[in-house]
């Protein structure tokens, strides 16, 4: 299973927590700062990794929707075969649902609410390994 995180870029730091946990439960994540290389065509390689994953977790914060990307890489996910039944938001912070330019869509997905404790790191590893068996 190959997973895709979708995060603003001012979220790396915690995109890249939920990248190293998913990853040390054995499960293959696509996170661009690893995979894409100076020089290389950015909108290119994100094509080939929505293509290519087969889940995708968005990370909604209070700014996440100011990034251009993750609305289109969210567009994509709600449209593309592969990832029906297979888009998981992960609302971080008791702000995360109040921005205008979010999706109503992500609130009824069944999305995990976490504030960044430990367990709650798990509670997120546990939704999507679910989508491994």
């Amino acid at each position: 299973m190959r997973v895709f995180i979708s995060h603003s870029r001012k979220d790396t730091p915690v995109a890249r927590q939920l990248a190293r946990r998913l990853s040390e439960a054995g499960l293959k994540v696509w996170f661009p700062e690893d995979e894409i290389l100076p020089g290389d065509n950015w909108a290119l390689k994100v094509g080939q990794a929505l293509e290519e994953s087969d889940l995708m977790v968005v990370l909604v914060t209070p700014h996440a929707f100011e990034s251009e990307w993750l609305k289109e890489e969210t567009q994509y996910a709600l449209t593309a075969e592969q990832y029906k039944g297979r888009l998981i938001p992960v609302f971080l912070g008791p702000q995360s649902e109040t921005s205008s330019d979010m999706p109503w869509i992500l609130r009824k997905l069944n999305p995990v609410r976490i504030g960044g404790s430990e367990e709650d790191w798990q509670q997120v590893v546990n939704k999507v390994q679910t989508f491994a068996e």
